[in-house]
């Protein structure tokens, strides 16, 4: 079955450094844009960074610019997430997204089942 598989997440003091993978099985997504999603405790899932195929142009949330860095590995079908200088408020469950192009909405494409961040003050 298609399968898009999150790890790396963990607990992390503020000011920390964490590394999250997604490894997609099952199909090919190089020619998909991968990116991630996260969704905190009473909100809504909200788009993160994504990377575009071809060019891998990425593009980044106002709230983590200039902390994570997104990147991926078309070979493997992974793409990876660079948490630099997490916030408490980076806390929540991320999610890893492949669709045909980049939407930020976080209503479409394949999905994994997520891996917990938690930001300790």
């Amino acid at each position: 079955q298609v399968q898009l598989v999150e790890s790396g997440g963990g607990l992390v003091q503020a000011g920390g450094s964490l590394r999250l993978s997604c490894v997609a099985s099952g199909r090919s997504f190089r020619t998909y844009a991968m990116g991630w999603f996260r969704q905190a405790p009473g909100k809504e899932r909200e788009f993160v960074a994504a990377i575009r195929w071809d060019l891998h142009s990425a593009e980044y949330a106002e709230s983590v610019e200039g902390r994570f860095t997104i990147s991926r590995d078309g070979a493997k079908d992974a793409v990876y997430l660079q948490m630099n200088n997490v916030k408490p408020e980076d806390t929540a469950i991320y999610y890893c997204n492949a669709d045909a192009i980049i939407v930020r909405t976080g209503l479409s494409g394949y999905w994994g089942q997520g891996t917990q961040v938690t930001v300790s003050s």
